[in-house]
């Protein structure tokens, strides 16, 4: 395979032996301590770009181990690597493909150079036929077979096909038009039929997303919903309720879709990085062109801020080597994402994704085993909901967890009461994770209340939070298409980031490909059409599945 990202396992980094070293140093430091010895601390742990804050100041860490981590990415060949992405080298090597799903929202017409040929003339045009095509559906002059118009529009993907595009229809929910967006995505049958309850063929646009056109959970429910359809009307009008994001051009004619209702994908564009794409179609139909291209817009501002911006002040680069500092030097094994607003819920999930798919690996650049922690397990919910859920385990369980927390300065709708109360919980949480409450403080608390002395010490263990729990807070003025374009794209250049430090091929997932293979074979035992051979485990669930009626 051709060398082009640099091969630089962690483990053998002079920095990374000086932060081991370093991190024993600073163990049993708190958070707390940092801020009295450090009065300049919000220098160098405060990061203001464009709207958006980021504060990583209630962290586990000092000048000097912040220092040491820009020397381990300076190391790393972190500023090449970037380089290389954004010019469109080939760093999926593994798979020989450029990653330039950044190409998508290229702030101007400046070339970009893939094979020697210039990709912006022909992306340009593509993004150009998805806004006539979806300005088309919203102005009503696109209709169904029956000449009505689209009033629902349905997409059916899976993966990155349907996480990204649905969080940000769902994070744009105060921008959207009239039509109503559904997602299939599961294989589960009874999920589609849920999804198609209430659906009117004739008002209702299918929109089949599948770099391949053979994807299974996608083909087998587009299969079963154009059953369902053609049971009500004739074949033809499949074209005109039908269309697809696919490089497949002829399975998807010979599924009855026009050649002209077809948005093409580029092997260059990553599933999980795809939502700028075609496959946004879902997302452009949900709030328009025009604010499409915001979304875009904040995407490509992160871009110049990332491939431009010195390290110590680069977002994604301080936000993925606070993420290597716990992961590598702390043992930590996850980190939580905590969206203080409802628009967001489903952004965490989103991230799971994103980071999981692409840093889920064991083998480096080089071709061997790692000696080191790789990729961290992301999860979380939406605030408040979270307090109420599981944020015992963050303040006082045995486990570090590295937070995010995210919050809006200001509401969509203006009710000040509500946005004061979420921002005094957002802000609250951060600081009791910083500060707990020790012995003398629950005491006095619980003397005030009345309690005896006696009682006092035998309730006193339950109510101390250790604190000195590692947070970083996002303030973002305020939600808009180019502000959640700059907040994805900024944990999509965390995830590169990470993956240099760690030394793999963040933009492959061969990891995804064994399941998919096994569960073909396993279908052919089901439905008796071959036998194979299975562990006692596996051969038992088919024949207790096959022994059982479908109805």
């Amino acid at each position: 395979m051709p060398k082009i990202l640099p091969d630089k396992s962690l483990s053998k980094l002079d920095s990374y032996k000086l932060l081991k070293a370093y991190q024993k140093q600073i163990a049993e430091v708190s958070i707390k301590k940092h801020f009295k010895k450090e009065h300049d601390r919000l220098k160098y742990t405060w990061l203001d770009w464009e709207n958006i804050i980021v504060d990583i100041s209630k962290n586990r860490i000092d000048k000097k181990g912040f220092n040491l981590l820009i020397r381990l990415a300076k190391e790393a060949g972190l500023d090449k690597a970037i380089e290389a992405q954004f010019k469109g080298e080939k760093i999926n090597t593994t798979e020989n493909r450029a990653v330039l799903h950044t190409a998508l929202r290229n702030l101007d017409n400046s070339p970009i150079f893939l094979d020697d040929k210039d990709i912006i003339p022909e992306l340009r045009a593509m993004q150009q036929k998805m806004y006539v095509f979806c300005e088309k559906v919203i102005n009503g002059h696109w209709r169904g077979y029956s000449g009505k118009k689209i009033t629902q529009v349905i997409n059916i993907g899976i993966g990155g096909s349907d996480l990204g595009p649905k969080l940000v229809v769902e994070a744009l929910a105060n921008y959207k038009n009239h039509l109503d967006i559904r997602f299939i995505s599961n294989i589960e049958g009874d999920h589609h039929k849920e999804i198609l309850k209430g659906i009117n063929p004739e008002t209702t646009l299918f929109v089949i997303v599948s770099k391949s056109f053979n994807t299974q959970e996608t083909i087998t429910n587009a299969n079963s919903i154009r059953d369902w359809f053609l049971k009500q009307v004739p074949h033809s009008s499949i074209e005109k309720n039908f269309v697809a994001v696919s490089s497949n051009i002829e399975k998807t004619v010979s599924f009855g879709i026009s050649s002209d209702n077809i948005f093409p994908m580029k092997d260059w564009v990553g599933g999980r990085f795809s939502l700028w794409s075609s496959v946004g179609l879902i997302i452009c139909l949900a709030i328009g062109p025009k604010q499409f291209k915001e979304l875009l817009k904040g995407a490509g501002k992160m871009d110049s801020h990332f491939r431009n911006t010195p390290f110590e002040k680069n977002i994604p680069v301080v936000l993925g080597l606070i993420s290597v500092w716990y992961n590598n030097f702390w043992g930590s094994e996850s980190e939580a994402i905590i969206p203080y607003t409802q628009y967001l819920r489903n952004l965490p999930t989103y991230l799971q994704q994103a980071f999981m798919e692409s840093n889920g690996k064991i083998v480096g650049r080089n071709g061997r085993s790692v000696n080191y922690q790789t990729g961290s397990i992301i999860w979380g919910a939406s605030g408040t909901n979270a307090q109420h859920a599981f944020f015992q385990l963050i303040h006082q369980g045995t486990k570090l967890i590295p937070t995010d927390f995210i919050c809006f300065r200001k509401s969509l709708n203006g009710n000040e009461d509500h946005q004061n109360k979420l921002l005094s919980n957002f802000i609250a949480q951060t600081e009791a994770l910083m500060n707990g409450k020790n012995e003398t403080e629950v005491l006095d608390e619980l003397s005030s209340l009345g309690m005896n002395p006696l009682e006092q010490k035998k309730i006193a263990p339950f109510k101390i939070f250790e604190g000195n729990k590692p947070t970083n807070t996002i303030l973002i003025d305020k939600l808009t298409p180019e502000s959640l374009g700059s907040l994805i794209a900024m944990y999509e250049h965390k995830i590169y980031v990470q993956g240099i430090i760690w030394n793999i091929f963040s933009y492959d997932q061969w990891g995804v490909e064994l399941g998919k293979q096994l569960a073909s074979k396993v279908l052919d035992d089901i439905e008796d059409k071959s036998k194979n051979s299975h562990d006692p485990s596996t051969n038992k669930l088919i024949e207790i599945i096959k022994k059982r009626p479908f109805n």
